[in-house]
């Protein structure tokens, strides 16, 4: 079931929505050759607990670490650990919060020192294919619009779109209906209201958009080696333009 957030409710999602923005703000300045991703992990960990708050992935579904730390290509839910950042690297970090009993959910790539235009490009339009999606995240509208919308922006630059991961419903739990694809056929799916919050987070592959999972049962790479870029926020559906609510 899809729920419909009221208006205090919208207000502390607010809160847990700037929060997470604010968390990727601050680890960016972190993220450079030599910096280990358990060591990002770690300080996120300290940022979004010096905040009154709880990381939303520590022990979700026995997940060990308070942030997925994805290089290269790694699309997701890459396990912090001794790696340490080479220049030329991509890091997609995926964090949660909780605060207050709400979540926020928010995802960036980022560059380590100096990368290949390649590599920026595939970030640049990853970071497109979100805001070329959410044009239709407005009540009214249906879901596989904005789904749609993300698609083709993708595969007009030749990438891949991930079909095994996608976004989702989000409020008092991390995940909630509706799932939110990052493919699909305008004027199907779910026909977004007022309230909805959802996580809108283009998975983008610069080749297939097959993928294959590690033997930890977490770590998912693009079958093919290609590097991966994640884009993701949590909106806020309104009767008009939508609220961002990671974005800060």
């Amino acid at each position: 079931m899809i729920t419909i957030k009221k208006p205090n409710e919208i207000n502390k999602m607010r809160v847990a929505g700037k929060l997470t923005g604010d968390t990727l703000k601050y680890i960016e300045e972190y993220i450079k050759p030599g910096v280990t991703t358990a060591q990002i992990n770690a300080r996120i960990y300290e940022f979004i607990t010096s905040h009154d708050a709880v990381p939303s992935f520590l022990g979700y579904h026995g997940y060990p670490a308070s942030a997925c730390v994805s290089v290269n290509d790694v699309v997701v839910h890459g396990i912090p650990g001794a790696y340490a950042l080479c220049e030329g690297d991509i890091v997609s970090i995926d964090v949660g919060v909780i605060k207050d009993g709400w979540q926020g959910d928010a995802a960036r790539t980022f560059a380590v020192g100096k990368i290949s235009s390649a590599a920026q490009k595939l970030i640049d339009v990853t970071r497109e294919c979100f805001f070329e999606g959410i044009k239709h995240a407005r009540a009214g509208r249906r879901l596989g619009d904005l789904s749609a919308a993300i698609q083709r922006h993708a595969e007009s630059h030749g990438y891949g779109v991930v079909r095994d991961m996608v976004g989702h419903g989000i409020g008092r739990k991390m995940h909630e209906d509706p799932s939110v694809p990052n493919f699909g056929q305008e004027g199907t799916g779910v026909q977004l209201k007022s309230g909805f919050t959802i996580a809108v987070e283009p998975m983008i592959n610069a080749g297939t958009f097959k993928i294959t999972f590690d033997p930890d049962g977490w770590t998912t790479r693009t079958a093919d080696g290609s590097l991966a870029a994640h884009y993701e926020n949590t909106v806020l559906i309104r009767d008009g333009e939508p609220e961002i609510l990671t974005l800060t």
